[in-house]
């Protein structure tokens, strides 16, 4: 995701890797082999990069020094397409360690390599700033102050169920409960279709959407805004907006899909349900009727978990372990 805000100042940037560009890969897989790094830390999340990065990899290893952990996100991924399995097993093959945010893409991995693998919670972030109270959140979103308001956070997808939330949004028990849904992120696919539910459910007046880019600096007002976070996502192996609202000490209503339920203790720091209208829409009126200050203690117990120490210690474990390099044949594309 691209960003005009300014960039961190004690982190040296540089924007190299050019992912649809087979010229540009070898020039940045030889400079990072004549660098020699230690470790090279790379993230995977979708079979598209797999020839890029695979590549990449293995000419950095020319230098039999380089070891690679991957954070892995998906090995999967949530929408299926044609060459995601080849893609996804040429970018393994330079790998030496892998961490995974979820026990459902840890289970996911042996078909596709065999290397030492943990799993790790993804830890909290802390980049967006601290909660500001309510009042002061919903005055600069322009929300009014005394509704009730949840939140769907992040990217429109499919997989991510905004269609089956607003579906829940029609369901008598919610539709004249005085909820409303702020819908924060941009459109990933057509939001027409997103347009033509709202209409014809007649629930336009119970939303507000936010379906622009949203700065790193102004995450922080939606997250304090909100009563509770919604994940009502069709499948997942983990999620992002999980962690984020730990940071902000936000109760969760996610569904009963891949790892969800593993970080969000049903009645604790949230509730899980089905990922269909009704129960979902049972889940948020749950939540209202528990109350916010019931989950409050179990939210910050259980966020001690997710520290970045953890994720640092596990790299350098894996880090540690004997390599294996790959073979020194020019690196081929699927």
């Amino acid at each position: 995701q691209y960003s005009s805000e300014p960039a961190p100042t004690d982190i040296n940037i540089n924007v190299d890797i050019n992912a649809i560009n087979p010229f540009n890969w070898l020039l940045v897989g030889n400079k990072l082999r004549r660098l020699k790094a230690d470790v090279i830390i790379v993230r995977y999340w979708l079979p598209f990069m797999g020839p890029c990065l695979g590549t990449i990899l293995r000419l950095a290893k020319w230098n039999k020094h380089t070891k690679v952990i991957c954070i892995a996100d998906n090995i999967i991924p949530h929408e299926r397409r044609i060459g995601d399995n080849l893609f996804t097993h040429y970018f393994v093959g330079p790998v030496d360690g892998f961490i995974t945010m979820s026990q459902t893409v840890l289970n996911q991995l042996p078909k596709f390599s065999k290397k030492p693998a943990q799993q790790v919670v993804h830890p909290l972030y802390d980049n967006f700033g601290a909660a500001v109270d309510k009042q002061t959140a919903r005055k600069r979103l322009g929300i009014n102050e005394s509704e009730k308001l949840i939140l769907f956070f992040g990217f429109i997808r499919h997989y991510k169920g905004l269609d089956i939330l607003f579906d829940a949004m029609n369901q008598i028990n919610l539709k004249h409960s005085g909820v409303r849904l702020l819908v924060a992120g941009e459109y990933y696919e057509d939001k027409q279709k997103y347009i033509k539910q709202m209409y014809d459910l007649n629930i336009a007046h119970l939303l507000h959407m936010r379906t622009d880019f949203i700065p790193d600096s102004e995450v922080r007002y939606y997250l304090s805004a909100a009563d509770f976070v919604i994940q009502p996502y069709r499948n997942a192996t983990q999620s992002g907006v999980t962690p984020l609202a730990y940071h902000f000490e936000k109760p969760m209503l996610v569904t009963n899909v891949g790892g969800l339920p593993d970080m969000v203790p049903d009645g604790k720091v949230g509730v899980v349900v089905e990922p269909n209208a009704p129960e979902i829409a049972n889940g948020i009126m749950r939540l209202y009727g528990m109350g916010e200050q019931h989950f409050l203690p179990h939210l910050r117990a259980e966020k001690t978990k997710y520290s970045w120490q953890v994720l640092v210690n596990t790299i350098e474990t894996l880090a540690s372990l004997p390599t294996t390099h790959p073979a020194t044949e020019l690196p081929y594309l699927p």
